[in-house]
């Protein structure tokens, strides 16, 4: 492995000359070089692994990109740490057919806007630490994962007045 800007831009000139040539792209490039912008990312080394084949419309990109990042649970508001992996397949392209393809100029593939946009899209909106995390009591406030730190001695299922119809129909339904 060379530079770590190697990583982001690939001659492909080789790959070019006739369809069915590949590639193969095994990096890992430094963060700060892909300008995430996003601090939930706090991977320091991006590990980049691409298989570039040529065809009749342009070069095929496949593989995997990963990141490790730190978000905040929803429900309990516990840190959560995890990876994220992306499968990856997109489309570079001279004259640009598919508008879903990325720009190919020259002989160089400029692979730092595909790896940010996929792994920024695929960091989770909502993250759980876990799936079944029963967050926070609505009541108290008290973290009902960790039940030793402060004890919730709220009434559970308190009922909204507004359900009171739908509730009496559940009860006459399960009767049944």
């Amino acid at each position: 492995m060379t530079s770590p800007l190697s990583g982001l831009v690939v001659n492909v000139a080789e790959v070019l000359r006739r369809v069915g040539n590949v590639k193969d792209v095994d990096v890992a490039v430094d963060s700060n070089l892909l300008e995430l912008g996003d601090s939930r990312i706090v991977t320091q080394d991006v590990p980049i692994a691409f298989h570039l084949e040529s065809t009749n419309s342009g070069i095929v990109v496949r593989g995997t990109v990963s990141a490790r990042y730190r978000d905040t649970c929803r429900r309990c508001l516990a840190e959560v740490r995890d990876t994220v992996t992306v499968e990856i397949r997109e489309l570079y392209q001279r004259e640009i057919t598919d508008p879903d393809a990325y720009p190919l100029e020259g002989d160089q593939l400029l692979l730092s806007p595909l790896v940010r946009e996929h792994l920024l899209l695929s960091l989770p909106d909502a993250p759980l630490c876990s799936a079944d995390c029963p967050g926070l009591c609505p009541v108290c406030g008290a973290d009902k994962s960790n039940p030793g730190e402060a004890e919730c001695g709220c009434a559970v299922g308190a009922s909204d007045p507004r359900w009171a119809g739908l509730d009496a129909l559940r009860e006459r339904l399960d009767d049944r």
